[in-house]
Parts: structure tokens; sequence; C-alpha cells
């Protein structure tokens, strides 16, 4: 049984070193933990009340405690959700909590190839969704927010910049401040990348703009 769980917490690891690489919410050490905590319910659920059967008036259910764990880390996913200038993130992160309570589960029931065959297929389908294979690689929303000098043809030449890198822009908002004595334009932007490659030639394209102060991909 012990053996089930450092199995389960391995697979967790794993799917926690992934998230930490690239800077999610969740880490090794919550995903870790996730997977322990679940197989360990599942273990429980299955094996721990077998003293008392045949006792009067006992009826066991194997799988109640373990039935408990999907609902209850769907909460937890729940607090890795967050927006942020209108877009939502934390969504892949929460998924893949529960993910890892569901592996956690099945390893916790004796079940390892179907736990870590799982464990070996998110790590895949990661590495490969987020990879330049345009034919693969789902767009994504980013915000961009970028400082402008305010100049005559600095929007327009920002447009064109964005219309050349192919990004289509979702939402746009602009506002005019002053800095010292020097008028700024603030242009805040949901903007659809289809991967890491577009998004940084769309600094560099934007980099290039003499207008351009400052720029920030969220």
């Amino acid at each position: 049984m012990l053996l089930r769980i450092v199995v389960a917490g391995a697979c967790g690891l794993l799917i926690g070193y992934e998230r930490k690489n690239r800077m999610k919410e969740a880490g090794i050490r919550t995903h870790f933990v996730v997977a322990v905590g679940s197989a360990l319910m599942m273990v429980l659920s299955k094996y721990a009340f077998g003293d008392m059967l045949g006792d009067d008036g006992v009826g066991l259910d194997p799988s109640r405690i373990a039935a408990q764990v999907v609902s209850g880390v769907g909460f937890l996913g729940a607090g890795m959700i967050f927006t942020q200038r209108q877009t939502v993130k934390g969504l892949t992160t929460a998924a893949g909590i529960w993910a890892t309570a569901g592996i956690g589960m099945a390893v916790g029931a004796g079940l390892y190839v179907l736990g870590i065959g799982v464990t070996v297929l998110l790590l895949a389908a990661q590495k490969l969704l987020h990879s330049g294979f345009g034919w693969i690689a789902a767009p994504k929303n980013e915000q961009l927010s970028v400082r402008l000098a305010d100049e005559d043809g600095a929007v327009e030449a920002l447009q064109d910049a964005l219309k050349t890198a192919g990004i289509a822009v979702l939402q746009f908002h602009a506002e005019k401040r002053r800095e010292g004595d020097a008028p700024e334009l603030r242009l805040d932007m949901a903007v659809k990348v289809a991967g890491a490659e577009d998004a940084e030639r769309l600094l560099r394209l934007i980099q290039r703009l003499p207008q351009v102060l400052q720029v920030d991909l969220q």
C-alpha cells in the first residue's frame, strides 16, 4: 500500500515539474501532495474497513471515500483560476490538478500501468501542445501592454506591426498620459497568438518601432 502512494507521488512530481518550468500557479509540491493524498484516500476507501466486515448491521461501500476526492479536488482547482485583465488564467493548471488526483486514485487502486501511462500521456500532450507546430498548437489570448510616445502616426505604426505579424486584436483600450513633460499613450490590448514563437516575433516587431517606450506581453 505504501508503494502505491510512493508511485503516485512520483507521478505527481513529474507533472508538477512540467508546470513549474512553465511558471504556473501550482508546482511540484502541490501536485505531489494531491497525488499522494488521492492515493491515500483510495487505499483507505478500499482497505481501511475490512476488519468490520461481518459485523451485524454493517454494510460497506468501497468507493465511498474515493468518490469524494473527485469533487473535493475540484474546489482546490477552482482556487487556481483567476481573471487578469478580462482573460481567464489557470484553467489548464486546475485541470491538471484534477487529473493528477485521478492518477493518484488509479495508482492507489493498484492500477499502476494506467496511472503511469496517463502521467506519460499528460506530459507528452503538454510538450506537444506547447511546441511550435502551428497545425496542432491552439491559438491563445495574451495581454499586450504598450507605452507609446504621443506622436503622429504612432498608433498607425503599431497597427501595421500587428498586421505584419498576423496578430488579431480582440480588445483594445487606449489612454493618454503625461509622464513629466512628455505626453504618452498607454495601449492595453488582448491579442491572439498561435504560440510562443509568434509571441516572441511580435515583441521583436514592436520593439523596433521608434515610438515604443515600453512593451509587456503577459
